[in-house]
């Protein structure tokens, strides 16, 4: 059974970084190494928006045009950890996130992709 359990989140004033971490447990290297693996956030009283995806196996990413040359999506496979680096956070990054993974080929990761497991997520809060 495949756990995410993401860590990392906390507050932080506008033009801080956060780094968020999310660990997968239950996931086989060669499983993993065949997965998409996102993050997302979703905003106090807005939908869920899609920051960030990338595949394991070859390091495609795909970012989100609000967090563009802010924020880097990377993985650690020998780990099975997905990490965000946020840096220059605005108030309008406050939000919880959650990281997401499914198996799928490398064309199907992208920002629209639809993904089977989630994390718990995690608050992230910017203040002026």
């Amino acid at each position: 059974q495949v756990e995410l359990v993401e860590s990392g989140g906390g507050s932080v004033q506008a033009g801080g970084s956060l780094k968020l971490s999310c660990e997968a447990h239950g996931y086989g290297y060669t499983t993993y190494r065949s997965s998409c693996l996102g993050w997302f956030r979703q905003a106090l009283g807005k939908e869920r928006e899609a920051v960030a995806t990338t595949y394991a196996g070859d390091g495609n990413t795909y970012y989100a045009d609000s967090v563009k040359g802010r924020f880097t999506i990377s993985q650690d496979s020998t780990k099975r950890t997905l990490y965000l680096q946020m840096n220059s956070l605005k108030p309008e990054d406050t939000a919880v996130y959650y990281c997401a993974a499914d198996v799928r080929g490398s064309r199907g990761c992208h920002l629209r992709a639809e993904f089977r497991y989630w994390g718990q997520g995690t608050q992230v809060t910017v203040s002026t």
